[in-house]
């Protein structure tokens, strides 16, 4: 059950208001381990009764700007999120899944008692957590055997340990077989072994699963799970298949979570893959009793630079016989937690190693489940020393203990775990070979006609745009390459969109980009309550429930100094404030980030329209009223800010056509009715403006909004006459769009920030060192009240602003040893050009 908060509002204290055991009451009953459908029937009632909590007060701005047009399909059913791609696995898609699975509803997986063991009674009571953990299924035969010398006894490794030893020691020697050398190297490959092969002890994973419940149960109110997920993933099981885990990547307590539930739901704890910052004395012992393997950050770190074959060769044969012995994986696509709360980038390289496994055909098929986690607040608070420019602390075993210390004596909320379908990816790999999928456009490649327009020969050729061979043949490098991207960034994707909103996202978000000069305590709760509509509307879950005001004051407890309370002589009534310091904004925009996923199509077409109206204003129209947009311009202006800000999310899957997903983003705000089809005889007197004709010839054709997926039958491919829209001039529909507009403020103002910097960039200069002096001078303007959004000068915006600016062409990069130098492209050189760019950037940016 979910947690649920019963507060006497006119004796609550905010300035001394604290959460214990007389300020709220838990939820008792579970029935997970119940079998009798009336019991079962009895959690739904509840469910149904205390999830949803009324809120009867007047419709505030997201129920006015976008539910009227659907408030009759809502009916308060919750989302079920996580389906595969109906595109790349289609047959996935029907397995593993029925239509009562997202009727099963949701359970607590700390909240253990008698009903959960085999005994009943008093003496159960005191010790069901010794009960439950004892009849957990986990055993010595469930995992690998013999790993380090099937792995040493293999044909590659030893390849790669007799290339090592054969190495010449100086230039112009001949390279020798030693036997000496070659037991050096054995010697070697063994060492690295002991760190990279997990030993796992059944015995400690109970007794682990034991201080676990009790930890967390400490500083969690609750962990939530959908029981109809476990069923899928239970399924999964039974195919005798290895099963790859991938999990967003938030906080370290994401290593121990998920083999914790699946451990408390009779699946097979995983192999985890860690980064070796994390092999610290006797944590790292732990570690690998649980199933933890720890691999290198960066796979060449030989003192030379050159690529470590030996390792190389390990690490991919290692993984190889996991799979073999059909175990389970967990592995982290970021690579690292992410520090601006949205998901970041894949880092694929132990993907690629799964692919190429099943290429080898180490194992018949793998299948894959995405994973999202959800926190009301990360142990770790906050990432401010980081975005702050501050180096990252090395872990070590006093940290880890103050750590665990300082989480006893908090409370951290809830946490939301959701598991996505699993899918083969056997069938992935087969739909991806037999598509012909053009090569992606590089950001060069998509951004320049739209940043400079009047250069000439800007036009993509075709035969670029073919640039992968025509055969789909998994042998071929550069497929490989590109379907593990794609894979990667499906996944990520999927991940992402299943990670539940929490309360203090939403709070968050509406403190910063709806109420920044704040706002009473009940308007907030206005708005929170028709935001969190909108957030079930969009087919995106929820990470709480109960009465809307307990929730929001939950919220603002656990955003602590972040969020400053006080009392007006008004109606004796509260005003929420958020904290106007550098470090209160950065946790503030953190958690906020948590729910941009949700928003994010409409704030870029939000900001598409500013450029597109801002743009007719300025250049005038040739006899049609101003008010009128051409929804293909406005379309494609949404699609280069997609291109733009693609390090920042993803607003679509692979196999999605970006134009198309903005099309469809369009027709939602005609729905909703912020966006009004012109009548025909307006639509007839407009004709497209000189600029907007050059603009479309220069981007390439073969980008076309018609995905070679569409059903044949689909009207969307057919030829159709551009329509022009108006913008819903409502007073409701204006905030909507201004709050839509204020979400990818932070971002763009970053962005230009770092192209004004550019003017004055005097190079050839290090990477490392150009981050640093943006970072200060992002961090200056904020400090001088320059900045509209504080939140613009965290570090995480200024390495993907650089990003961005090296794969469009702003700089071109040069390796020295282990650093790249930046300097100005030619295309850049001019003044005039980066002044283009920063008023293209600056064009989709309200003031």
């Amino acid at each position: 059950m979910y947690v649920c908060y019963y507060f006497a509002a006119s004796d609550l204290q905010f300035n001394s208001w604290v959460m214990d055991e007389t300020a709220l009451s838990l939820g008792t009953i579970d029935v997970s381990y119940l079998s009798t459908s009336a019991e079962c029937s009895i959690s739904r009632c509840k469910h149904s009764s205390e999830e949803w909590g009324e809120c009867n007060s007047r419709p505030t701005l997201f129920r006015s700007a976008t539910l009227k047009w659907k408030e009759t399909l809502l009916s308060r059913k919750r989302p079920f999120v996580g389906r595969c791609c109906y595109v790349c696995t289609p047959q996935s898609r029907d397995n593993f899944f029925n239509a009562s699975i997202p009727s099963l509803g949701l359970r607590n997986v700390i909240y253990i008692n008698e009903t959960h063991t085999r005994y009943r009674g008093w003496l159960a009571r005191r010790f069901c957590y010794v009960l439950f953990v004892q009849e957990r299924d986990v055993h010595k035969g469930m995992f690998a055997k013999n790993l380090t010398e099937n792995v040493l006894n293999n044909s590659r490794v030893q390849k790669a340990i007799v290339d090592e030893a054969s190495e010449p020691s100086a230039p112009g020697s001949f390279a020798q077989t030693d036997p000496k050398a070659i037991n050096k190297v054995k010697k070697k490959a063994r060492k690295i072994l002991q760190e990279m092969v997990a030993n796992v002890s059944p015995a400690l994973i109970r007794l682990t699963g034991w201080v676990l419940l009790k930890l967390f149960n400490s500083f969690f109110w609750n962990i939530q799970i959908h029981r109809g997920q476990i069923e899928m993933v239970k399924a999964a099981t039974e195919m005798n298949l290895p099963l790859i885990f991938l999990p967003v990547h938030k906080s370290h307590i994401d290593y121990l979570l998920l083999t914790f539930i699946l451990f408390c739901h009779n699946i097979k704890a995983p192999y985890i893959a860690a980064g070796n910052n994390l092999n610290i004395p006797i944590f790292s012992t732990l570690i690998r009793k649980l199933g933890g393997f720890f691999i290198r950050r960066k796979l060449d770190q030989s003192p030379d630079g050159r690529k470590d074959f030996l390792y190389r060769a390990l690490l991919y044969v290692h993984i190889e016989e996991l799979l073999r012995q059909q175990q389970f994986l967990e592995i982290f696509l970021e690579g690292t937690r992410s520090r601006s709360g949205k998901t970041s980038g894949a880092r694929a390289g132990l993907l690629s190693v799964v692919v190429d496994a099943l290429f080898s055909n180490a194992t018949p098929d793998v299948l894959i489940i995405p994973v999202g986690i959800s926190y009301d607040r990360i142990i770790e608070g906050h990432y401010n020393s980081e975005q702050l420019g501050k180096p990252k602390k090395n872990e070590s075993l006093w940290s880890i203990a103050r750590g665990v210390f300082r989480m006893l004596r908090k409370n951290y909320g809830c946490v939301r775990v959701d598991f996505a379908q699993p899918f083969s990816l056997k069938e992935y790999v087969n739909s991806q070979s037999q598509k012909p999928v053009p090569a992606p456009l590089s950001l060069e490649q998509a951004l320049l006609p739209a940043i400079l327009p009047l250069r000439p020969n800007d036009t993509v050729d075709e035969g670029t745009e073919a640039s992968l061979p025509n055969s789909r043949d998994i042998t071929s490098e550069p497929f490989r390459r590109e379907l593990i991207a794609n894979l990667a960034e499906h996944i990520l994707f999927t991940a992402n969109k299943s990670c539940a909103v929490m309360s203090t996202h939403i709070v968050a978000c509406l403190l910063l980009y709806r109420h920044r000069q704040g706002t009473d305590l009940s308007r907030l709760v206005e708005d929170f309550f028709s935001m969190k509509e909108e957030v079930l509307a969009r087919d995106f879950d929820l990470g709480f429930s109960g009465n809307s005001d307990d929730v929001v004051m939950h919220a603002i407890h656990l955003l602590g100094n972040c969020v400053n309370i006080t009392n007006t002589s008004r109606n004796n009534e509260f005003f929420i404030t958020p904290s106007t310091t550098i470090p209160a904004v950065f946790e503030l925009n953190f958690y906020s980030n948590g729910v941009l996923h949700v928003f994010i199509k409409e704030a870029i077409i939000a900001c598409s329209l500013h450029a597109v109206q801002s743009r007719r204003y300025r250049n005038g129209t040739s006899g049609a009223s101003p008010s009128l947009i051409s929804q293909e311009h406005l379309v494609r202006k949404a699609a280069s800010l997609c291109y733009l800000l693609s390090n920042e999310f993803t607003v679509s899957l692979p196999c999605q056509v970006i134009y198309q997903v903005c099309h469809e983003s369009v027709e939602r705000l005609i729905q909703y009715g912020i966006l009004l089809v012109a009548e025909q005889d307006d639509q007839e007197d407009v004709s497209p403006s000189l600029t907007e004709q050059q603009w479309d010839k220069k981007l390439p054709e073969p980008l076309s909004w018609r995905s070679d997926e569409e059903d044949e039958d689909s009207d969307f491919g057919e030829e159709q006459r551009d329509c022009y829209l108006k913008v819903s001039q409502s007073q409701e529909h204006q905030q909507y769009i201004t709050f839509l507009q204020r979400l990818l403020g932070p971002l763009l103002e970053a962005y230009s920030s770092a192209v004004i910097f550019v003017h004055n960039f005097s190079g050839p200069v290090s990477e490392s060192e150009y981050l640093q002096k943006l970072h200060r001078h992002l961090i200056s303007r904020t400090e001088k009240n320059v900045a509209v959004y504080a939140e613009s000068a965290t570090y995480s915006h200024v390495k993907n602003a650089v990003k961005v600016f090296k794969e469009i062409g702003v700089f071109n990069q040069t390796k020295q040893r282990r650093d790249t130098i930046l300097e100005l492209s030619t295309t850049f050189l001019p003044q005039r050009n980066r002044q283009k760019l920063l008023e293209f950037i600056m064009s989709f940016m309200v003031l």
